[in-house]
C-alpha cells in the first residue's frame, strides 16, 4: 500500500484531514445533475462529510438550471465546484466533463438522488491502493432503500474467474439483486477515465457499457469493498432515467454492446433487463421477438427460461411480495 496517500493505521473514526504532505486533493468526487436541486444538495452534503478530507466535490450541472446553482452557493465548504454547462450534454457527457476539470488522482462518481456513508471514499482509497491492478476499478456493495425498507445489495461479490458480463447480467437465483454494481459505488483512478472516457451517446447503461469496455484491457480489474458505502434511493416517486420504460432502447443498446458480453450474458440481459420493462408496459407483442432475440444471439439456460416467463405471466407487485417472503431483510 502507498503510504503516501493512506495511512491504514490512522483509526477508522478520525477524521483524515492530511493525507499527504502538501494536503493536494486526492479524490474527486463529480456528481452530474439536473433539475433536482434538493436532492443533489443531500449527495453534496454526504461526499462533503466523508472522512477522507482531501478530496474535491464537482457538480457539472447539464444545462441551465438557476434553481440548482442558488441552493448550492448555499453550501460555504471551499471544497465543492458547480460547474453549469451551457447546454444539456446528458449523463456521460456531464461526467466526462468532470473528470477534465478534475484536480484529484481518483474519480468517484455520485448520481445526484444518491447518498454515501461517511468512510465510503476511506475505505475504497485504501482498497484501490493495495490492489494488484494497475488500474483498479473499486466498487462496494450499497444499501438500496425503498419505501418497503433497505436491502443490501448486490447479494453476492464477483468470482475471480466470472466474465464481469456474466456477474451483471446472468442471474443464478430467482431473485434479482445477486450481482450488481452500482454507479455511485464506482471509484477509478483519474487516468484511466482520461484514456477511456464514457461513451456519450448512451443515455442509459452507460455505466455498464464503460465497465465492460475497461475490463476488457490488461491491467483493469474489478475490487469490492464488501460493506454498504453508498444509499441509493430507489423511490417510486422519484423519476430517475432508469426507470423510464423503454425496453427497445435496451434492446439496441445490447445489440451494440454484443462483443462485449458472452452469450450467457445476452440471454440473462434479455431476461432480467429488458423482459421485465416490457411486460411492466403489458407489450406482449414482445413476448415471441424478444424470447427468439435470447435464442438466437445467446444461450439462455433452463433459470432463464423459467425466469422469462415468470416476468410475463406473474405481476410485478406479486413477485415482489414472494420476493419478500423467501428474502430476509437484513439488519441495517
Amino acid at each position: 500500500m502507498n503510504n503516501e496517500y493512506f495511512q491504514s493505521e490512522k483509526p477508522r473514526n478520525q477524521k483524515l484531514t492530511m493525507v499527504n504532505e502538501s494536503n493536494q486533493t486526492i479524490v474527486s468526487v463529480v456528481i452530474p445533475t439536473r433539475n433536482r436541486p434538493e436532492i443533489v444538495a443531500r449527495g453534496v452534503t454526504s461526499a462533503l462529510a466523508q472522512t477522507l478530507q482531501s478530496i474535491e466535490v464537482i457538480v457539472i450541472i447539464d444545462g441551465p438550471d438557476q434553481e440548482t446553482v442558488n441552493v448550492l452557493s448555499q453550501i460555504t465548504d471551499p471544497r465543492l465546484r458547480v460547474i453549469e454547462l451551457s447546454k444539456n450534454v446528458g449523463p456521460s457527457g456531464a461526467r466526462n466533463t468532470g473528470v477534465r476539470e478534475a484536480k484529484g488522482t481518483w474519480i468517484a462518481f455520485l448520481d445526484d438522488d444518491d447518498e454515501w456513508l461517511p468512510q465510503k471514499l476511506e475505505r475504497q482509497l485504501e482498497v484501490g491502493n493495495s490492489s494488484h491492478y494497475d488500474f483498479p476499478v473499486v466498487a462496494s456493495r450499497f444499501i438500496s432503500r425503498t419505501p418497503k425498507g433497505d436491502l443490501i445489495c448486490p447479494r453476492r461479490l464477483p468470482n475471480l474467474s466470472e466474465p464481469l458480463s456474466e456477474y451483471l447480467f446472468a442471474r443464478n437465483s430467482f431473485f434479482k439483486g445477486e450481482g450488481c454494481i452500482q454507479t455511485s459505488t464506482i471509484f477509478v483512478k483519474k487516468e484511466l477515465v482520461q484514456k477511456i472516457p464514457l461513451e456519450e451517446k448512451f443515455y442509459r447503461h452507460e455505466d455498464w457499457e464503460w465497465l465492460l469496455r475497461v475490463t476488457a484491457i490488461e491491467g483493469v480489474g474489478i475490487e469490492f469493498v464488501p460493506e454498504p458505502m453508498a444509499i441509493w434511493h430507489s423511490d417510486m416517486g422519484i423519476k430517475r432515467l432508469s426507470n423510464i420504460n423503454e425496453w427497445q432502447y435496451s434492446l439496441d443498446w445490447i445489440h451494440s454492446t454484443r462483443n462485449l458480453v458472452t452469450p450467457k450474458a445476452y440471454s440473462g440481459f434479455i431476461t432480467t433487463i429488458i423482459t421485465p420493462s416490457a411486460s411492466l408496459v403489458g407489450d406482449w407483442k414482445a413476448f415471441f421477438p424478444l424470447l427468439g432475440e435470447s435464442i438466437r444471439w445467446g444461450n439462455p439456460r433452463p433459470i432463464d427460461i423459467f425466469l422469462y416467463l415468470t416476468m410475463w405471466l406473474f405481476p410485478q407487485q406479486l413477485r415482489q411480495q414472494i420476493r419478500s417472503v423467501f428474502l430476509k431483510k437484513p439488519k441495517i
